[in-house]
């Protein structure tokens, strides 16, 4: 499939199309001071003219010098609130006749389609990363793979590095090499405002073949390529990968986790930001007049005292092992679970820790202070 470039004018046309076809549009707009993830109606809602400004806890939005409509690095959201949501219903309790009836909630009779539009090439590596989670492990999550297996994505090359951002070290961008079913690089320059698209499904072209488009002139995919090799030198961030699974199973007593709980919170934050984590538990609620309860999962962490407890009492009581189990799953044991790391390089924990807490800075130090 070759690619083509759509003008900037023209881009409503997808939107338009999407609509059209029974999806319920998804992609980044500007709240709250931040770029999230939200319903969106037309690429009017779209972050135009935005940026972000990102370093150890800090966030900020900036105006740019162009009307770009992805112009920015990722915001607190990730595509995990949609495939993996924050609560979600698993059965009713009703009492009936002095005994309970049990009602489950099936998952997989939902017939919502969300397309995906912006997402970054990071952010579909951690897509990746969850299948093997929740439908490639042993167990299927129906939750999980009733949107996902009816979901479309446009995804987005990078042409912005946030200032928290390590994809590259990573291996998973900023250019987009599998999991949508188009990609789009944003170009802006003296030939105007314009986006090189890249179908990779039957469902991405048929949707491309909907918009006005010529093709990619050799020189657009030159740019192309230039803009991905300029946000890759731009890194915000870096971290050295080499053995990193074996450092850090090696140093589960080292200081640097009594110097790193010191100052963390055990805020949740950075599990909740993180694209990947997927850690649960289950709650009840009773209805006010006693009529019944439900049961739902709802998004928990390996930062909270109660997630590790076991008859009664917790195994990690401390900050300095919960940090330290957070990071040695990320970076390590990840891989023996689903042969791969759990980190895909985005920068959100880094950004959206109160006090900066660096997980590549953390690792550095292991690794300086370990030779």
């Amino acid at each position: 499939m070759s690619a083509v470039v759509v003008d900037h004018s023209d881009i409503g046309v997808l939107f338009d199309a999407l609509i059209a076809d029974g999806f319920i549009v998804i992609g980044p707009t500007r709240r709250d001071d931040a770029i999230v993830y939200a319903e969106l109606a037309s690429p009017a809602d779209l972050p135009v003219g935005w940026t972000d400004h990102q370093d150890g806890g800090a966030y900020r939005l900036e105006r740019r010098t162009d009307e770009a409509l992805f112009g920015y690095a990722v915001g607190p959201h990730s595509p995990k609130r949609y495939l993996f949501p924050p609560r979600t219903a698993l059965f009713d309790i009703e009492p009936s006749n002095g005994s309970l009836t049990f009602t489950q909630r099936d998952a997989t009779t939902t017939t919502t389609k969300y397309a995906f539009i912006g997402l970054r090439a990071c952010e579909l590596a951690a897509i990746a990363i969850q299948d093997r989670v929740f439908t490639e492990s042993g167990v299927v999550d129906r939750t999980y793979s009733g949107v996902r297996d009816r979901m479309l994505v446009v995804a987005v090359n990078c042409a912005v590095a946030g200032g928290t951002c390590f994809c590259v070290s990573m291996g998973t961008g900023p250019r987009c090499s599998e999991g949508y079913d188009l990609v789009l690089t944003e170009l802006i320059d003296a030939a105007g405002h314009r986006f090189v698209f890249d179908a990779a499904t039957d469902k991405g072209q048929r949707l491309l073949d909907t918009m006005p488009n010529h093709p990619a002139a050799p020189h657009d995919i030159e740019r192309v390529d230039e803009i991905i090799a300029d946000t890759s030198a731009a890194m915000g961030r870096s971290l050295d990968t080499d053995g990193i699974k074996e450092l850090l199973e090696s140093n589960r007593e080292h200081p640097r986790w009594d110097k790193v709980a010191q100052r963390c919170l055990a805020c949740t934050n950075c599990t909740l930001v993180c694209p990947t984590c997927f850690c649960s538990t289950t709650e009840d609620v009773a209805n006010l007049d006693g009529s019944g309860a439900t049961r739902s999962r709802r998004w928990d962490s390996c930062f909270t005292m109660d997630f590790s407890t076991l008859h009664g009492q917790p195994v990690r009581t401390t900050t300095r092992a919960r940090y330290r189990q957070w990071i040695t799953h990320k970076l390590a044991s990840w891989y023996d679970q689903f042969g791969s790391s759990g980190c895909v390089g985005c920068g959100r924990c880094i950004t959206w820790c109160p006090v900066g807490i660096d997980i590549t800075k953390e690792a550095a130090l292991i690794r300086l202070e370990t030779k």
